[in-house]
């Protein structure tokens, strides 16, 4: 990159990362508001308060950090590549038994998941995203 316009690769890495970040703040907002309209229901271990809290801010950080990854991405900055792996391995995890569901809205959710997953993934190890943060790495002294 070194200084100019990011990679078509990075900006499609950065569109990942963000609409994953987004989509993750989105539903701790979501769980926020079922949480305030409906009270606390569903399994035991998050049945209460401070599990609800817990599993809000949780979901809140995986979003904004995921955000931070995609600046990272736009910056061409080498550090952004291990976290995002780890969270595209994730993404994996959750992905596969939602697209597995039967209804309909978790089974949407399961597939989009593991299509950004794995084309995230995949294109972060290509050489051509490897070329592309190398260059922006200030030389050794």
């Amino acid at each position: 990159m070194s200084g100019g316009r990011p990679s078509r690769e990075l900006i499609a890495l950065a569109v990942i990362a963000g609409v994953e970040g987004l989509a993750l703040i989105g539903y701790s907002c979501y769980d926020t508001v079922q949480a305030l309209r409906f009270g606390l229901t569903g399994p035991a271990e998050v049945s209460n308060g401070p599990a609800m809290f817990i599993q809000i801010l949780i979901f809140l950080v995986f979003g904004v950090g995921l955000l931070l990854i995609a600046r990272g991405w736009l910056r061409a900055q080498r550090r952004s590549r291990s976290p995002f792996m780890l969270a595209q391995l994730i993404a994996l995890l959750v992905g596969f038994p939602l697209a597995q569901n039967s209804l309909g809205p978790e089974r949407l959710v399961g597939v989009v998941a593991l299509i950004l997953a794995l084309t995230g993934g995949i294109l972060a190890l290509t050489p051509q995203v490897g070329r592309a943060i190398a260059l922006s790495d200030p030389p050794a002294d």
